[in-house]
């Protein structure tokens, strides 16, 4: 899926995630800040990269600012920050 602008999803509130995705040239570019990133840096990174797999983005720059969010919370804003950005209606939840 081609990114064509920036988007964004989720909210900064307690146990949320908020993604601002744009279009990049360079592959995945992921700027991460996280109250608990010490402990759960890494998956949140591995969250959001298999995210983007699955809906087939290769380019993306990524600014995620999580709160405290579970894996399901994390994908589902990854997600809806694509379609967003893609400018697509065409939804496939998994």
């Amino acid at each position: 899926m081609e990114l064509i602008k920036i988007a964004s999803a989720g909210t900064l509130e307690s146990s949320d995630i908020q993604i601002i995705i744009e279009p990049n040239e360079n592959g995945i570019v992921i700027e991460l800040e996280s109250t608990v990133k010490a402990q759960f840096g890494e998956q949140i990174e591995n969250v959001i990269i298999e995210t983007l797999k699955e809906l087939n983005v290769l380019n993306a720059k990524v600014f995620a600012n999580d709160k405290g969010a579970i894996d399901p919370v994390i994908k589902s804003r990854v997600q809806t920050a694509v379609y967003r950005s893609a400018n697509s209606n065409d939804y496939m939840w998994m």
